[in-house]
């Protein structure tokens, strides 16, 4: 066989690796589509399922976090926490989160404050802390609650007259855990893990337990001052509270 007898071989030969390499590359792109596409609705699946189950505990009138304040004076809370473009706001109003700080009106001596800017402590403990030690110096005793229905992650605090009495934060590992623990949550059969201390695997009843204290923080709440979901309106010592942005970063 001759070179020019070769060449037409080649070609063919290069035309079939082309169409091979074409054929594969477009198999290859269509299947990081189907991948992707697969992966976004995922993605939108899951934040309907976060969407829902957050709606669903926020419906019952238990916010995600919450701070319980010893006063009876909505003024002297929102001057303690700097709120900026302050309005008056009804309960029902205010408990439903959407404002970034909500302060409540008070309830057998105790104001809660609710909203986007109340610190998350999966986020910033720190945050936490320096809010409570802040609030506690002005106003004499501020408690910080916080229950993630989905995740599980709970925290809880509280501090008097400039002093952290008692602090305990879970977000897949123990952020904050200073203080005796309480007889609230001895009572309540409420489990505290050692910073570092692993825990046992979901086989073992982990889940369980995660999903148990964060049910009972509620309870405790309760027990140290109030439960957001027991309130009723007409128990409210007036009709309205205050509503705006936080002044102050902690």
């Amino acid at each position: 066989m001759n070179q020019g007898d070769l060449i037409p071989l080649v070609l063919l030969l290069l035309l079939f690796f082309l169409l091979g390499a074409g054929s594969f590359i477009i198999f290859f792109v269509m299947r990081l589509s189907r991948q992707q596409r697969q992966m976004f609705e995922s993605g939108i699946e899951l934040r309907r399922f976060y969407e829902h189950s957050y709606r669903r505990a926020n419906r019952h009138g238990r916010p995600l976090r919450w701070l319980a304040i010893r006063s009876r004076s909505v003024p002297a809370v929102q001057t303690a926490l700097g709120l900026r473009n302050p309005k008056p706001w009804s309960w029902s109003e205010g408990i439903s989160g959407e404002r970034a700080i909500f302060v409540a009106p008070p309830v057998n001596g105790w104001i809660l404050v609710v909203g986007d800017g109340v610190p998350d402590p999966s986020d910033d403990v720190d945050a936490c802390f320096r809010l409570l030690l802040e609030l506690s110096r002005k106003l004499g005793h501020a408690q910080l609650f916080h229950a993630d229905p989905v995740l599980h992650y709970h925290a809880w605090a509280r501090a008097e007259a400039g002093r952290i009495l008692r602090g305990y934060a879970w977000a897949g590992t123990t952020l904050w855990n200073q203080g005796a623990k309480t007889e609230a949550e001895t009572r309540l059969g409420i489990k505290c893990f050692a910073y570092g201390e692993e825990c046992p695997s979901v086989r073992f009843g982990m889940a369980d337990v995660l999903a148990t204290n964060e049910e009972k923080v509620s309870l405790l709440a309760a027990y140290w001052s109030l439960d957001p979901a027991e309130i009723r309106e007409r128990a409210l010592e007036s009709s309205l509270g205050v509503a705006g942005k936080p002044g102050v970063r902690f």
